[in-house]
């Protein structure tokens, strides 16, 4: 860059700092942070849609991260096909429960923040630097949250190092903590997360985790009317992002549709999925 064109430039962009996008940001403009306009003053909480269920798990291979489609108002259902789970880059993958447009802003800018990161080192930050990035989001997100405008995703991605599948859950406050084997998060976590008790075991098949993972948010919206099933009507399937050391898939709605199909056609006279 010449000097001319250096000397045109705030001191923002000059200025030595860290590969950290997000902390830029938050010095050149940070109104543009999730819920960034809402800070500084107001009082009470505020109305929006929030997403529900997310369920995560390992299986021999990986990990998978897969969400039910509905986002609910109150009482109200204010989205039936939202989409809670996406690729946070090319080995991680984050599902999002919360305040859905905050959350979605979170997840947009958490994917600018490690491809910066990568452009400015030349190298993939490591899987719990990705979670610890995702902490520190969700933490300066905390005044918005006291305001009802929370934001709890769940984090999971293929350590390469460790050649492994890693889940991490989050709080409020920006609390990081790496859960093993299964979580989940949400108005419908209790009820998935005790289906993930029962159905998950040691080096499961990718299509045995996925057919675990849609049983578990089956059995969250049996119980929960805040977490969307599969509609067979409106052919809504849920959605679900698989990690290998060959990188992040989202898995193909023809695949997800036959298992999810299976699921409801094993609890006709067994609704309760008894074995």
């Amino acid at each position: 860059m010449s000097t001319e064109h250096a000397r045109g430039l705030p001191p923002e962009f000059l200025a030595p700092r860290s590969s950290s996008f997000t902390e830029f940001l938050s010095l050149r403009a940070p109104e543009l942070l999730p819920g960034g306009g809402l800070r500084g003053g107001g009082e009470g909480t505020v109305e929006a849609p929030h997403g529900t269920t997310i369920v995560a798990l390992t299986f021999a291979g990986g990990v998978l991260l897969a969400g039910d489609r509905r986002a609910t108002m109150g009482s109200f259902i204010a989205n039936r096909d939202m989409e809670k789970v996406f690729a946070a880059d090319d080995y991680s993958a984050v599902g999002i429960a919360g305040t859905a447009g905050t959350a979605i802003e979170m997840v947009k800018v958490f994917q600018v923040e490690l491809e910066h990161y990568e452009k400015i080192e030349g190298t993939l930050l490591s899987l719990e630097g990705k979670a610890n990035r995702l902490a520190a989001m969700i933490r300066g997100n905390l005044a918005n949250a006291m305001r009802g405008l929370s934001v709890v995703p769940l984090f999971a991605g293929f350590d390469l190092g460790q050649g492994i599948g890693r889940i991490y859950s989050y709080d409020v406050s920006g609390g990081c903590y790496e859960e093993q084997r299964h979580h989940s998060v949400g108005s419908g976590s209790l009820f998935a997360r005790g289906a993930l008790k029962k159905l998950w075991h040691e080096d499961m098949a990718e299509e045995v985790a996925l057919a675990v993972a849609i049983e578990a948010l089956y059995d969250a919206a049996d119980d929960d009317s805040a977490t969307g099933g599969p509609d067979l009507g409106r052919s809504i399937w849920p959605t679900c992002a698989v990690v290998t050391g060959t990188g992040v898939r989202l898995v193909e709605d023809s695949q997800l549709e036959e298992l999810a199909r299976a699921v409801v056609s094993a609890r006709r006279g067994n609704p309760g999925g008894a074995r």
